[in-house]
C-alpha cells in the first residue's frame, strides 16, 4: 500500500495539532516538519473542507482540530485525503487494459489486503498517535536542522 505525500502531510498536521492541544499556524507546521508551506496550504484547505480542522483568521486565529482527537479515526482521514485507491490497473475500469482481468483473482486478493489495511487504520484514533505527547512535543519543539549540501564530486 502506498499513501500520497498529501495524506502523509494531512496525518502529520493532525497529529501535531492533537499533540499541541491549541491552535497553530500553517507556517509552524510546515517549519516543524520541513515541508513546503504552499503545499501544506492545500492540505489544510482540504482538512478544513472535510471538517477535520477549523481555521480561524486574526491575531489569535490559526488551525485546530474540529473534533476531539479520540473522535478522529486514522482510517477516516486516509479515506478523505486519498484521491483514489487504484492499487493496480484493473481497479480503474476506465483505464484497465489488462487482458487477463476476466479470469484473474489478483484483484480480489488485493481488495482483501486493502480492506485489512483499512481495518487496522480504523482501529486507531489521533489520540492513539499521541500517547507519548511529551517526547513528541519535545521533538517538534526543536529547531529544524538544515541538511548540509552534498559535496560535489570531481
Amino acid at each position: 500500500m502506498h499513501l500520497t505525500h498529501y495524506t502523509d502531510y494531512a496525518l502529520r498536521t493532525l497529529v501535531f495539532l492533537a499533540a499541541k492541544g491549541r491552535p497553530s499556524t500553517i507556517a509552524e507546521v510546515a517549519t516543524r516538519f520541513r515541508i513546503s508551506r504552499n503545499h501544506l496550504v492545500k492540505v489544510v484547505h482540504s482538512l478544513g473542507k472535510t471538517g477535520l480542522i477549523k481555521t480561524e483568521r486574526g491575531k489569535l486565529g490559526g488551525i485546530r482540530l474540529a473534533l476531539p482527537a479520540d473522535q478522529i479515526r486514522v482510517g477516516d482521514v486516509v479515506r478523505r485525503m486519498e484521491v483514489n485507491f487504484h492499487l493496480v490497473e484493473c481497479f480503474c475500469p476506465a483505464h484497465n487494459e489488462c487482458p487477463i482481468t476476466p479470469v484473474c483473482d489478483l484483484k480480489r486478493v488485493l481488495e482483501e489486503a486493502f480492506e485489512g489495511f483499512m481495518t487496522v487504520l480504523d482501529r486507531y484514533t489521533l489520540a492513539d498517535m499521541i500517547c507519548e505527547r511529551d517526547p513528541l512535543m519535545a521533538l517538534l519543539q526543536k529547531e529544524p536542522t538544515v541538511a548540509p549540501p552534498l559535496a560535489a564530486h570531481s
